[in-house]
């Protein structure tokens, strides 16, 4: 197994060389007819051989998610493209690279238009609501238990009850921590200070590192998804409970129940406290990696997908953060928090990972259901999981099989592998159980308090009414 994967990754190394020689350079794949040879890429798992120059090309439409500031993302397009082109020349990939925002735009343009791409990039819930609650994907269970999939994915991965479609619209590739809370003792230390273990202790920091010219938390919160996601979702999982979800969807409780609108107070304290600034409301989510790497704050808020910002980009050899100097940084959950109300602490916010799903137009039985069935298992496969595991891309893997110490991962990438061990209890993520429209007003709410816009109270009362509303619907 060991000396499979060493070997697969080699030939996709050995693939980029290649496809940089060819005049590839930094720029995105192009589609098949530009691809290198079918004996230098990789063989997709359980994909039919290479077709005959007299086989029909079958063309699929992509819409793929990306973001090009990403360590090692220009060698994620290169190679894992490529080395799919390659092993299958009768199939010809049409590829858009979205990524933020113009992603989702275009997903909500192809929904309406019912022009949706063969394939595309799909959370399990979500900012994809609009393709489960539409059912625009294809259920993909009978298709899985055919190839016997089962054997080689988590239990978690193919269990349809974490999609909001109900059935198995996604693949996931990997399972996704919404909070990781890094930490840079840098700062710390030259501030003569220790990690927090509480926030009482955090709140304590505040001055000490607003003399030394450090804030205490660095949160890029222009974009709403961020707080509702990376933060609000374990701190109302600490405050409501484990079942928090379950209890206002039965009707047992609401919004405005007094725990929620604690939660939502504990939010607008951090502001007060100093702990998190309001100038954060004012960054743009990208320029959080760049500033905490360069010493700004003295932790960081993001999700675990966010340690491939700071690790070596694989393309130019350059790492945001050193590999040498990552020893000084460290990644585990928010806090204890200790206020009134909390039911528990060691927990984090943790929710299916993004993964790849299907137009549900494909026809059944189809030529082109088979090119796409084949480019999904290969997107969501043992070799491209390894292959984004030791490029930062994702943490932990939907896939069983894949031999973790095998890789030559960066301290970052090792203290994220740690993660899991830093918390007991997983709690929902907001906008991966309730839909668009109930959590709009929660993510807007959330920036109001921190403008004091509005209060805990309205904002829980704006997003029971819009929870009304959509049950109504």
């Amino acid at each position: 197994m060991k000396k499979g994967i060493k070997s697969t990754i080699g030939v996709l190394i050995a693939l980029t060389m290649l496809l940089g020689t060819i005049g590839c350079g930094g720029s995105p794949a192009p589609a098949a007819e530009s691809a290198p040879a079918a004996e230098s890429a990789p063989a997709a798992e359980s994909a039919p051989a290479p077709a005959s120059d007299q086989e029909e090309i079958i063309e699929l439409r992509v819409l793929n998610y990306i973001d090009l500031s990403q360590a090692g993302s220009v060698e994620e397009l290169d190679v894992i493209w490529a080395a799919f082109d390659a092993a299958h020349p009768n199939i010809r990939v049409i590829r858009e690279d979205e990524f933020e925002e113009p992603f989702h735009f275009s997903v909500e343009a192809y929904a309406a238009a019912g022009t949706l791409p063969d394939l595309i990039y799909v959370w399990p819930s979500g900012r994809s609501t609009t393709l489960h609650t539409q059912r625009l994907l294809k259920d993909l269970a009978p298709l899985a238990a055919r190839d016997g999939l089962a054997s080689d994915y988590l239990p978690l991965a193919l269990d349809p009850s974490g999609q909001v479609a109900g059935y198995l619209a996604m693949i996931p590739q990997g399972i996704t921590a919404t909070n990781a809370f890094y930490v840079n003792t840098e700062v710390l230390s030259a501030a003569g200070l220790e990690p927090a273990k509480s926030y009482s202790e955090m709140v304590a920091q505040v001055p000490t590192l607003r003399a030394a010219g450090y804030d205490t938390i660095l949160m890029p919160n222009q974009s709403t998804w961020v707080m509702q996601s990376c933060l609000f979702s374990l701190v109302v999982g600490r405050f409501m409970g484990e079942d928090w979800d379950q209890r206002i969807l039965s009707g047992a409780t609401d919004f405005n129940d007094p725990d929620f609108i604690a939660a939502l107070d504990f939010i607008k304290q951090m502001y007060g406290d100093g702990v998190l600034p309001q100038s954060s409301l004012a960054l743009d989510y990208g320029e959080g990696p760049g500033l905490f790497a360069t010493n700004t704050a003295a932790y960081y808020i993001d999700g675990d997908w966010r340690v491939g910002a700071f690790i070596t980009d694989s393309t130019t050899g350059e790492a945001l953060i050193d590999p040498a100097r990552q020893n000084d940084f460290f990644i585990t959950v928010f806090p204890d928090i200790d206020v009134p109300g909390v039911k528990f602490n060691r927990s984090n916010s943790a929710v299916l990972g993004t993964g790849w799903g299907m137009n549900a137009n494909i026809e059944d039985g189809s030529d082109k259901l088979e090119a796409a069935w084949t480019l999904l298992k290969w997107l969501v496969g043992k070799d491209v999981q390894t292959f984004r595991l030791r490029l930062g891309g994702i943490s932990t893997p939907s896939r069983t099989d894949i031999d973790m110490a095998s890789l030559p991962l960066e301290p970052l990438q090792v203290s994220l592998a740690n993660l899991g061990n830093e918390y007991d209890i997983a709690t929902v993520v907001v906008d991966g159980v309730f839909e668009g429209p109930v959590y709009t007003p929660l993510n807007d709410g959330l920036q109001a308090l921190g403008l004091g816009t509005q209060t805990s109270a309205q904002v829980a009362e704006l997003t029971q009414a819009a929870f009304e509303a959509w049950k109504a619907e």
